[in-house]
């Protein structure tokens, strides 16, 4: 089918009580991996592009491999670009075809996160794309400063403020996670994503979902949740059988498929 807008596959989440996971891919193995995966679970799925593997895999062929992908396969499949801060290539990223981009002004103050994000809405609603925003800090997962203390949680009235101001498309939030891989385990605070559940009507976005028990992810029931380090895990198998495509390809859409 044909590339499905993430507004309505955050939807369905939102319809059915339940994660939509969210995948970092790099190049076709990837891609075709993380979807035809997604397929193999009978899942929707969102496939995001870090944007420093820009370098390996520019914009342009990234968005066309997910969108020639998704017309393979009979599950909902959005594109978006991860966590970028700067407005001049989340453009370019909009211009090359991509659907749906990420504002992150999570290190900014307040009031600075509101305007960068504002700015990015304000563009990507003349190309009818999509915006996700970042609340609060998710730091790294070897960092267990990151994402032990409350102090870095986001809190509901600014959530509820952000997302007036800004009007995005869903919203990113520090509850206890943290990017890549944990050195311990995490956490999550459900009081505060109940708390901030109330606050808000926006779709949430929980980042670093690889490594949180799954009853925790359960128990979350967030609209996205993002996993890129369990795809980044998943391509050790393929980095070993990269002059065998086809191995390589089966090894990750087995890998992703297990994650759903």
């Amino acid at each position: 089918m044909a590339l499905e807008r993430v507004r309505d596959i955050l939807a369905l989440g939102v319809k059915y009580n339940t994660a939509i996971y969210a995948f970092d891919a790099m190049d076709l193995d990837t891609v075709y991996a993380t979807i035809h995966g997604a397929e193999r679970a009978g899942k929707p799925v969102i496939v995001m592009l870090y944007p420093t593997m820009n370098a390996v895999c520019p914009l342009r062929v990234f968005a066309e491999m997910v969108k020639t992908c998704a017309r393979d396969v009979k599950i909902p499949v959005g594109l978006h670009l991860d966590h970028c801060s700067d407005y001049d290539f989340i453009i370019t990223a909009i211009r090359e075809g991509f659907t749906s981009v990420m504002a992150d002004g999570s290190l900014l103050p307040f009031d600075e996160n509101v305007a960068f994000t504002k700015q990015v809405v304000r563009t990507a609603k003349i190309f009818d794309v999509d915006v996700e925003g970042e609340l609060g800090h998710v730091g790294a997962g070897s960092n267990t400063g990151d994402y032990g203390h409350e102090d870095l949680y986001t809190l509901p009235q600014d959530a509820r403020r952000f997302c007036e101001a800004t009007e995005v498309t869903s919203l990113a939030v520090a509850i206890g996670s943290a990017h890549g891989v944990y050195v311990k385990t995490p956490k999550l605070s459900i009081e505060r994503l109940r708390e901030i559940d109330g606050a808000i009507d926006t779709p949430f976005v929980l980042h670093g979902g690889s490594g949180i028990p799954e009853s925790q992810l359960i128990e979350a029931s967030t609209s996205l949740t993002s996993a890129p380090s369990s795809l980044r895990s998943a391509a050790g198998p393929a980095a070993r059988h990269s002059t065998r495509p086809k191995r390589a390809s089966r090894s990750l859409k087995r890998a992703i498929s297990a994650k759903f």
